[in-house]
């Protein structure tokens, strides 16, 4: 039953977090909770810390990978920063629109942080365009890189539990 509801958690968080949400932190939470009400030694402490770790490190992903690819681009750092800032403003705002409006948010804001960034450096509207796109190629690995270390948690958490 366990192993199932480990599955269950995971498919739900998937999609959350390809949504922007904090699906990765949900299911994590639910797994802790899970764990301090019960005595069962199916998942040790040292996976449950393990999965947290690695939940850390894709939200660490996450926002380095947009200021990354933005200077890929041929961005300067304060449009990494802008990007980085944008990304999250963005989301932050996106939230009230249902569904998709954290996920249009993180990119828009990626976008039009990085574009503010690089044009106050260099006022070349290309250029600062070009930069801007990086962005929105980070953000969107981003997205998958933090898709894909969620499905890892849930990978580790079943494996631990059979």
């Amino acid at each position: 039953m366990v192993i199932l509801l480990l599955i269950l958690g995971g498919l739900i968080a998937l999609p959350l977090v390809a949504l922007g949400l904090p699906g990765t932190w949900a299911y994590m939470a639910a797994v802790g909770l899970w764990k301090l009400s019960t005595d069962s030694p199916l998942i040790s402490w040292t996976v449950i810390l393990t999965a947290f770790v690695l939940a850390a490190i894709a939200e660490g992903v996450e926002w380095v990978l947009a200021s990354r690819y933005t200077t890929k681009y041929g961005g300067s750092s304060r449009a990494g920063w802008g990007a980085i800032i944008g990304g999250i403003v963005g989301a932050i705002i996106g939230v009230p629109v249902p569904v998709i409006g954290s996920v249009i948010g993180s990119f828009a804001g990626a976008f039009a942080g990085a574009l503010v960034g690089e044009y106050s450096v260099r006022q070349e509207h290309l250029h600062a365009g070009r930069v801007a796109w990086g962005a929105v190629v980070g953000r969107g690995m981003a997205v998958a890189v933090k898709v894909g270390l969620t499905l890892v948690i849930m990978i580790l958490l079943v494996v631990a539990a059979l």
